[in-house]
Formats: C-alpha cells, sequence, structure tokens
C-alpha cells in the first residue's frame, strides 16, 4: 500500500497533465463501453437458448410486419397441431420499418389471453384489470414508458394510433419491455388492416427439442394456402429481422478498436513524459537503494492507476448515459433496449487495467535503461 501511495503522489504532484490523461482515458473507454453496449443488447437479443420453446409464425417471405398478413383463423388450427401448448395471435404496427435509434411498436393481442401466455409480465404501475375494460387501454414496457416520460393515465398517439396507459410492465424479456400492448381488435381497426387479420402468431411448444418438428408441421399445414407461413424459434427470428442491426453494429467494432488504441498511446505518451521529468528523481531513488525492477514497478503502478481511474470514470458514464436515455434500436418491428450491465462494467475495467500495464512497460524500461553514473554526471 505504501508502494502504490507513492506512485499516487507522483501522479498528483503534475495534476493538470494526470487530470487530462485521465480524463483522455476516460472519453476513448466511454466509447469503447458505448460499442459493447450495444454488441452485448444485440447478443443478448438473438442467442439461441438451450432451453426455447416460443416459435414465431410469419407470412412467407415477408420481412416488414406491414407486409406479413395471416388469416387469424389460422390460431385455432395452429393449436390441434401435436406438440403445440399455446398459441396467441399479434397484430404489430410501427412507426418505421427500417433500422432506427426510435421505434414505437404496437402489439395487438387478445387482452383476455396475454397474461396467461406470459406469465413474466409484472404491473409494475397501473392495474391490468384497467387494461382489459378500456379498448383503447396500452400496457407499456418500463423501458418505452421512461425514455417518452409515460405514467398510467397520460394518453399518447403515434403511428396514427392515439392510446391510453393503463399500466407499465416489466419482463425479463427485452422485447416486452420496449413495447405497447393494445387490445388486438383496437389495433386492427385502428391500423386498417381489419378484423381477422393479424401480423404473426407466436407459438409455445411442449419441449423444446419440439421446435423443429412442430416449426414443419406449421409450415406444411398452410403451404397449399393462399397465405403460406415460414415459421422460426423466436431468437432465430430475431436474428433473421436484426441483420440490418447487426451490420450496423458490427461496424461499430471499429470504433471501439479505435477507442482503445487511442488510449494506449494517450497513456504511453503521458508516462514517458513522466519519466523524461523526473530523471534526476530517478537516479536519487536508485542511489538510497532502490533496484530497477522496483522503479520500473513505481512506473507501472502509476499507469495501472491512470488506467483504473479513467476506466472506471468513462465506462461508468456510459452506462449511466444509456440507464438514463433509456435508448432502443429497431428494424422490422424488433426493438432492442441498449442496457448497461455488469459484465460490460467489469469488461471495461479489466481492458483498462490492461491498456495501463501495456503503456507502461516501455516507460518503465525507459526509467531504468541508462546507467546510474551516466544519469548523476547528466
Amino acid at each position: 500500500m505504501k508502494f502504490v501511495s507513492l506512485a499516487l503522489k507522483n501522479l498528483l504532484r503534475n495534476r493538470l497533465r494526470t487530470l487530462l490523461t485521465v480524463f483522455g482515458v476516460a472519453a476513448g473507454m466511454f466509447l469503447f463501453a458505448s460499442v459493447e453496449t450495444m454488441q452485448y443488447s444485440l447478443s443478448t437479443a438473438t442467442r439461441a437458448r438451450a432451453d426455447e420453446t416460443t416459435l414465431v409464425v410469419y407470412r412467407e417471405n415477408r420481412f416488414c410486419p406491414a407486409t406479413s398478413r395471416l388469416p387469424e383463423h389460422y390460431g385455432p388450427v395452429i393449436k390441434e397441431i401435436e406438440g403445440v401448448r399455446e398459441v396467441i395471435p399479434i397484430q404489430i404496427a410501427v412507426n418505421n420499418c427500417g433500422a432506427s435509434l426510435d421505434v414505437i411498436t404496437f402489439r395487438g393481442v387478445p387482452a383476455e389471453t396475454l397474461q396467461d401466455y406470459n406469465p413474466e409480465l409484472k404491473t409494475i404501475e397501473g392495474s391490468y384489470a384497467d387494461f382489459t375494460k378500456r379498448s383503447d387501454a396500452a400496457l407499456i414496457g418500463q423501458h418505452f414508458a421512461r425514455k417518452r416520460g409515460l405514467n398510467p393515465g397520460d394518453s399518447f398517439e403515434a403511428v396514427g394510433i392515439n392510446v391510453s396507459v393503463a399500466g407499465i410492465i416489466a419482463s425479463d424479456s427485452p422485447q416486452d419491455n420496449n413495447v405497447a400492448y393494445v387490445h388486438l381488435d383496437f389495433l386492427q381497426q385502428a391500423s386498417r388492416v381489419g378484423l381477422g387479420v393479424v401480423t404473426q402468431f407466436n407459438v409455445k411448444v411442449e419441449s423444446a427439442d419440439q421446435l423443429d418438428a412442430v416449426a414443419d408441421q406449421i409450415d406444411e399445414t398452410f403451404r397449399a394456402d393462399q397465405q403460406p407461413t415460414h415459421t422460426r424459434p423466436e431468437n432465430a427470428f430475431f436474428a433473421e429481422t436484426a441483420k440490418q442491426m447487426i451490420e450496423l453494429i458490427s461496424f461499430t467494432r471499429l470504433l471501439g478498436i479505435g477507442a482503445v488504441a487511442a488510449v494506449l498511446g494517450l497513456v504511453a505518451n503521458a508516462l514517458l513524459l513522466i519519466v523524461q521529468g523526473r530523471t534526476r528523481e530517478t537516479a536519487i531513488f536508485q542511489t538510497i537503494g532502490f533496484s530497477r525492477y522496483r522503479i520500473s514497478q513505481l512506473v507501472i503502478s502509476e499507469g495501472l492507476l491512470i488506467g483504473l481511474f479513467g476506466g472506471a470514470l468513462g465506462v461508468g458514464s456510459a452506462l449511466f448515459f444509456f440507464h438514463w436515455n433509456a435508448f432502443t434500436l429497431g428494424n422490422e418491428g424488433l426493438t432492442i433496449a441498449l442496457s448497461p450491465s455488469q459484465a460490460v462494467l467489469l469488461k471495461g475495467i479489466a481492458i483498462s487495467l490492461a491498456l495501463g500495464l501495456l503503456a507502461s512497460l516501455y516507460p518503465a524500461w525507459k526509467a531504468t535503461s541508462k546507467p546510474l553514473t551516466q544519469v548523476l554526471n547528466s
């Protein structure tokens, strides 16, 4: 601890330079953590799970919800297929089918069956009973509500649809936290698709090992119909629908790599300046008994401290920024919350420490590279 204290005192002797370096590291790690948050959120939403039991039945060769139209009477037929446990018809209306940071998604569902189909939905404000009583009522996901400042009793309009907020819901599923659930018949009429037409069916099967068999059976059942279907596991459907988002976010990885390189160069340059300004002091340390190894350790400790302080400030700021603004990224009716996570926090701090260590190796060698007599004579 005394050794770390000495390293900290050395940094505080040049407060302005140290602060500028820490803020520079924080800026780089802010960008890195932002990129990682987007990557992590997308990966979480599209990663296949071993326990997945939900299928999405969509119109074949259709992508945007506005072009996928299936007869509602497909529901009872799907329900009779062996292995199917539950079926729910869903009508979707969005304000933008392309990749966007501001997507408003309405999901029309039968109000009386929503809670039974999705018991994970928890009403944290307002009342589910109020939702069932009014035809224009809506249950709003907590991220959706926070971003737009909505509370139970408020009204809002989007996509030409005016609804009243009956409650705020929370769920372990990222999708549920970013949409507005409304009555199916209300949305069918408000979006002018007509009664008896839905965008998709969500199907729960008895067990995960039945997913492929049930999906094939559903598609085979309607293959000769006027509206053939394409059925996929829910996360596979999300992954295919999110192709534009995946390409967009993949590009941002280059920004993250650039931020890491900038941090590395910044810390290395700052430590080199510190070492060059302390040549005489380093010689005195060696004279009173400090070994070259201990002096190198001192420089490395300073690099680790800069990396730790700058990384913690940058990553913490990025996570607070995403939590406060509740950003969502949407494409073709799929919405993903860019949510902060503990994994990104730990990864960001670990990388900033590693960068501090790596950046300090050359300055540490430089600090002890000259013979003691030559340094004292100079």
